[in-house]
């Protein structure tokens, strides 16, 4: 028999032998999603989410050996029907108190279309289907990037990926994966996922609930390390340089979602925090006429 974490089918709270908790779904368990899982996962039931059963193996043991309750949900954030299993799965657990979405790709790991399937519509189901059992005090946060900081977007296009229903979200025009290079797109599905969070959390709010994203600079993670040794890697070095900033860390993100899901953040709905340590900043402002130093800019598409 598989561990009781691992097996397929849901687990009611009886069978955890655990009274009734609020549940804290964390979607995408690599390098930050553990670490997020670890800071904020105590004293509720986690449910994590990935794709790769590789990574779920992974946390699952990190979270037994630290004694957290969990179970696990393998789901493609970009599949419709996975994304609405995996809502209804983790209701049956309890009030879903907290949603964190990690989940998504970087420019390296696919081709431009699969960038914003995953990283942009992917978010847009993710939001969609949580609204569906969000009540009072229910928090969504929403991972997007600082490179949702680099490439312009017309208020044209912007609107689009605000408001489109989600079932035509990749039929927009300006999203023609055809015209766009991977970290074009890159960029462009994190502007994406800001928009999506903060149209969303209108709805969120008539719920008693909040919609957040964060954008973090360049993190530590399986993920980064292997656009630090692609071709970008010269290029994020000289920019973390340039901005006298040390890398981030999993737990310097993990800290900023312990702090906006908290009650000290119960005013915060809506908005991008920006944990980058500077990097976008310094990047428009150091040389404000010279050239974006990560992501080629172009014209607002």
């Amino acid at each position: 028999m598989p561990p009781r974490h691992l097996r397929a089918q849901p687990m009611s709270a009886a069978e955890l032998d655990t009274p009734a908790l609020d549940v804290v779904v964390i979607n995408g368990v690599g390098g930050l999603g553990l670490a997020v899982a670890r800071r904020i996962g105590a004293g509720h039931r986690l449910v994590l989410a990935d794709r790769s059963g590789h990574s779920l193996d992974h946390a699952a043991e990190a979270l037994t050996a630290a004694g957290h309750q969990f179970v696990v949900c393998p789901t493609d954030v970009a599949d419709p029907a996975a994304v609405s299993a995996l809502v209804e799965q983790a209701a049956t657990y309890g009030p879903i108190r907290t949603v964190v979405h990690t989940a998504g790709i970087s420019p390296t790991q696919g081709e431009s279309a699969d960038v914003l399937r995953v990283n942009l519509y992917g978010v847009a189901l993710v939001l969609d289907a949580f609204l569906s059992v969000a009540q009072s005090g229910t928090v969504v946060i929403c991972i997007a990037s600082q490179g949702g900081y680099r490439q312009a977007v017309s208020a044209a296009t912007e609107r689009l990926m605000a408001v489109t229903p989600t079932d035509q979200l990749l039929d927009i025009d300006a999203l023609d994966p055809t015209n766009l290079t991977p970290a074009e797109a890159y960029s462009v599905s994190k502007r994406g996922v800001h928009l999506r969070v903060e149209a969303a959390s209108i709805r969120y709010a008539a719920k008693g609930a909040r919609a957040v994203s964060v954008s973090p600079g360049f993190t530590v993670t399986p993920q980064s390390l292997h656009e630090l040794h692609g071709p970008n890697g010269d290029v994020i070095r000289g920019m973390l340089a340039r901005a006298n900033s040390r890398v981030g860390t999993p737990d310097d993100i993990a800290g900023a979602i312990q702090y906006l899901v908290s009650p000290s953040a119960s005013w915060v709905n809506g908005v991008d925090l920006r944990v980058d340590g500077g990097l976008i900043a310094n990047e428009r402002w150091r040389d404000p006429a010279g050239p974006g130093a990560y992501f080629p800019m172009r014209e607002p598409i």
